[in-house]
């Protein structure tokens, strides 16, 4: 039989084993969940992929760190979102030169279409969609992007550090300005 103080210090370390497996275990399933909105969503930003890649690894292991330290979220989805946000834009202001989407690139290397008319149509499409999305404020398109990820308002709200009514508002004004030049 071990004595009362060695016992409860094995007790201890595995209660502690336990804690650390669910815990990596929670953020674990957080990553499969949600990694590759974070990664779109950092693209969407404007920061390019490898540092979309290494930024979304980032955002997981600050999760990690968080929760070791006992932090609570309760919004675990919002929480990724704002920490990829703040991320994403620290990155893409130490990004050295900006280049501009060019829709055009797309077409030269997405393979063949059924017809050059179709592949013309789908072209112009496209590009009427981009010059639109660059008439939209940040706050419009970030919002928009964040719910096409499919946070609610209230975690987009939480994730931009704006209120709930004030995305709705965002998401309504992109919608509408869409819609008139579409």
């Amino acid at each position: 039989m071990l004595p009362l103080s060695i016992e409860g210090d094995l007790l201890g370390s595995w209660r502690q084993v336990r804690a650390t497996a669910r815990l990596h275990e929670q953020v674990t399933r957080l990553f499969e969940d949600a990694r590759e909105d974070v990664y779109r969503y950092l693209l969407t930003l404007g920061v390019y992929p490898p540092q979309a890649q290494e930024a979304t690894q980032e955002v997981f292991l600050r999760l990690y760190t968080a929760l070791r330290k006992g932090e609570e979220i309760r919004k675990p989805r919002a929480w990724i979102f704002r920490v990829a946000h703040n991320l994403g834009i620290d990155i893409r202001t130490r990004q050295d030169t900006e280049l501009p989407y060019a829709p055009e690139l797309d077409f030269r290397h997405a393979g063949h279409r059924a017809n050059p008319e179709q592949q013309l149509a789908e072209r112009e499409r496209t590009i009427r969609f981009h010059r639109a999305m660059e008439g939209l404020s940040d706050q419009q398109r970030r919002c928009l992007f964040l719910r096409l990820e499919g946070l609610r308002y209230s975690e987009i709200a939480d994730a931009l550090g704006i209120s709930a009514s004030a995305v709705g508002e965002f998401l309504r004004r992109a919608i509408e300005r869409l819609r008139r030049t579409s």
